[in-house]
């Protein structure tokens, strides 16, 4: 059985020691595309193979008939751009033309993949000898796997690129990446089984994969999910769609900026899951002082945070929830009206559940975060009456760190915080003022939430707690969650005091002798020069 963790810091352990003198930023648009186009001619193979054997539902099919494949929603690869094709010519020195022939001949057969495909393998600066490595290296990726579980792995090997993409270039780069286990956490907040899914800066798309990856984990179907996206970095919507077409994900990706140019201007989502930059002051405020989205409060022009909150508010449908990541600051700042439009969100009952994230989560930012999670309908769509409530949690001490400088999430932690927030949404809730709501069916089918596997919600001092509105007002709309889950119980203490204090007592009396001496010696030098004291 293959270890796909071992292999995955394999592969990218090999692929990093090959880019020499390259800028990861640069290097990663020359990987994702080989990965990308290994899959797909991988797709192709397994389909043009069954259509020569022409047996059953492919009987007198035409092997090299584009339609035949896009039935099938497999990309046609052209003879000359099939992997075998290239990974024959790897030590070659037109190697880099070829492949960038081959991107080209991919794109103009398959109009969807149009300006996706990344054409810069001939460029005199990339080392051929190195591509042609490169290429080797990648065309080991599935090899010993069949049909499915090879393109699985393909799939798996460049999400895994892509996070370790964005924790090489650091701070320069991987706003186009959000960590994995924040992105499962959003996702399995939310539980988005049916519906419009939403992410107005959706950088290289993992909340669409993670959404995906959820309905099938769930006996669920992706069909049954329509997903909207939007970015304003060409290149890193390229990597979106490549991102997206490995998993066969249909999306309606555009290009542009959120706030000037909405490209879904009249979407209403179910599901709203976003990781936008944090405390960005070039975001056009100044332009949109009169747009109809600042319902709850004018944003200031120089911070965009309380500007992305209402964007997605507004995006929401009546029923839907929106889980965001933003900075640690967006829960109690009152700078530029922000507490105002904080305190109006509260008081409109859009704040169902705020979390306080470790830090040291991300890749490319050392600036403490947090998730809101924002409802429409709190009162009892789906789940009870929490109207009056918010949940907090602080799972600060939560994480493990990976490597010396980042943190991650781990399937417990996830767990911990999934199930807390399903318990106290759904109803099986210990704390005052539910309403006396008894627990509605959920509607969902797929995934039984915590409460009805038998966990009940209760506050936990240092991490959790359901707080009231009215608690919310005493705390002037702050809504940092160490503001109201309070401190962990002290252990009992067993240790007498006096066993406590002895080694206190015992340095102190080492410190005074230790004076002592000194003064002896101060006041006798000072008398060999005519002071007495």
């Amino acid at each position: 059985m293959i270890d796909i963790k071992d292999l995955e810091k394999t592969l990218w352990s090999a692929a990093d020691k090959m880019r020499s003198n390259m800028d990861a930023a640069e290097y990663k648009h020359v990987v994702l595309g080989l990965i990308f186009l290994k899959y797909i001619s991988d797709a192709f193979n397994e389909l043009h193979d069954a259509l020569l054997e022409g047996k059953g539902e492919h009987e007198g099919a035409n092997a090299e008939d584009a339609d035949e494949y896009l039935a099938q929603n497999v990309f046609f690869v052209p003879e000359t751009a099939r992997w075998k094709f290239l990974q024959d010519k790897a030590k070659q020195p037109e190697i880099g033309k070829l492949i960038d022939e081959a991107m080209d001949a991919i794109e103009r057969i398959n109009p969807n993949l149009k300006g996706v495909l990344p054409k810069i393998y001939a460029d005199p600066d990339l080392n051929k000898q190195r591509l042609g490595e490169l290429i080797d290296l990648i065309g080991t990726i599935g090899f010993n796997q069949e049909g499915h579980e090879a393109k699985d792995l393909l799939g798996r090997v460049y999400e895994y690129f892509l996070g370790q993409f964005a924790d090489a270039e650091g701070k320069s780069g991987g706003q186009f990446y959000t960590p994995a286990s924040i992105v499962k956490l959003l996702v399995g907040m939310l539980e988005p089984y049916t519906g419009r899914v939403y992410d107005g800066c959706c950088g290289s798309g993992g909340m669409f994969v993670q959404s995906e990856k959820f309905v099938k984990e769930h006996q669920g179907n992706i069909k049954d999910l329509s997903i909207y996206g939007q970015e304003s970095n060409p290149t890193t919507l390229r990597l979106a769609k490549m991102n997206l077409a490995i998993r066969g994900i249909d999306a309606r990706i555009e290009l542009g900026d959120t706030f000037l140019h909405d490209k879904h201007k009249d979407l209403k989502a179910d599901y709203i899951m976003a990781n936008p930059p944090f405390n960005i002051s070039d975001w056009s405020g100044e332009q949109l002082r009169d747009d109809a989205r600042w319902k709850y409060g004018l944003p200031p022009v120089g911070n965009a945070n309380y500007a992305w909150l209402q964007h997605f508010i507004s995006k929401l449908s009546n029923n839907g929830t929106a889980g965001i990541v933003l900075a640690n600051g967006s829960m109690n700042s009152n700078s530029g009206g922000e507490g105002e439009i904080r305190k109006n969100m509260i008081e409109a009952g859009l704040v169902d559940c705020m979390v306080a994230l470790p830090a040291q989560l991300f890749y490319n930012t050392m600036i403490p975060a947090c998730l809101w999670f924002l409802s429409k309908d709190r009162t009892n769509h789906n789940f009870r009456n929490r109207s009056n409530e918010i949940l907090f949690i602080d799972a600060r001490k939560l994480g493990t760190m990976v490597n010396r400088r980042n943190k991650e999430l781990t399937d417990d932690d996830l767990a911990l915080i999934e199930n807390t927030y399903h318990a106290w949404r759904s109803g099986n809730n210990t704390t005052p003022d539910n309403g006396g709501d008894t627990q509605p069916d959920n509607g969902r089918g797929a995934r039984p939430c915590a409460s009805t596997t038998g966990m009940q919600y209760t506050d936990i001092a240092g991490f959790c707690k359901a707080a009231t509105i009215d608690e919310v007002r005493q705390n002037n709309y702050v809504l940092m969650p160490g503001r109201y889950v309070g401190t962990e119980e002290e252990e009992i203490d067993l240790i007498p005091f006096e066993d406590k204090m002895k080694p206190l007592i015992d340095k102190l009396a080492e410190q005074f002798a230790q004076g002592e001496k000194l003064q002896q010696t101060i006041r006798k030098n000072l008398k060999g020069i005519g002071y007495e004291f």
